[in-house]
């Protein structure tokens, strides 16, 4: 023992740190050597190849608690005990490829908590003129809705969609926004309601699908408040909806009630 080296050489040769080297004693990965006649602990090859092979092992992402069983397995169980490290490595890789992701979205705003085609609906709001205002908090209502009524999510973003493409429609929308001006009581909020409900029911195709329709159903209590959202912000504009959506339940259209 002599001819070995002291743990800080065994160290520096296996490009690890004293203490690291300290660490893997203690978890019974490498034995410590005996002290030789002057006290010194000496490193011998057969300590520094353990040490390598504890080293990469570990830096090739293996739990400590695992090197120890791998190192003394068979060829064949070393093997499957790599496999299995791999596979966990991968989805871990996945994962945090995934928050990386994330992080990038959240620099851009909305993307962090929506889909590119939500987005896009957003972006072609604000270029048709809507109001910020509407564009928040139909934002607001996508976020809502993939979280609370993931089923649904698709469908909205499907209605959403048809709506931009009628004319008539955003214009109509657009007059209930500029409606939150107007006193709560004013009868054009009624007139605009049935204007509303007319341009529905002359364009079936403006209404959420019986699919999207039926997960709205289902989930009436998230309707009800994602429906109610913004209501203290928006008063007139939540009335609205109520007498639109009252007057096409008596046409026999089945919205979920409030």
């Amino acid at each position: 023992m002599m001819n070995g080296v002291t743990i800080g050489q065994a160290a520096a040769f296996v490009g690890v740190t004293v203490k690291t080297v300290r660490h893997y004693h203690r978890h019974g990965l490498v034995d410590e050597p005996r002290r030789d006649s002057s006290g010194y602990r000496r490193y011998g090859s057969a300590e520094l190849l353990r040490l390598v092979q504890v080293r990469t092992l570990a830096t090739a992402g293996v739990p400590l608690a695992e090197i120890g069983p791998l190192l003394d397995a068979d060829t064949e169980q070393f093997g499957v005990a790599l496999a299995d490290v791999e596979r966990r490595l991968t989805e871990r890789i996945a994962e945090l490829t995934a928050r990386r992701d994330t992080l990038h979205r959240l620099a851009d705003g909305d993307r962090a908590l929506l889909p590119d085609r939500a987005c896009a609906i957003l972006d072609r709001m604000s270029g048709l003129g809507f109001s910020p205002d509407y564009v928040a908090g139909q934002r607001e209502a996508l976020v809502l809705t993939r979280a609370l009524v993931p089923e649904g999510f698709d469908g909205f973003q499907t209605q959403l969609e048809r709506w931009l493409d009628d004319p008539g429609y955003i214009d109509l929308i657009k007059r209930g926004w500029e409606a939150e001006t107007w006193e709560p009581d004013d009868p054009r909020i009624e007139e605009l309601a049935t204007a509303m409900a007319d341009h529905y029911l002359a364009n079936p195709a403006l209404l959420a699908n019986p699919t999207s329709l039926q997960a709205w159903t289902n989930a009436s209590s998230q309707y009800r408040l994602i429906n109610n959202h913004r209501k203290d912000q928006a008063p007139v504009s939540a009335r609205l909806t109520a007498l639109t959506e009252t007057k096409l339940r008596s046409a026999g259209v089945p919205l979920p009630h409030q």
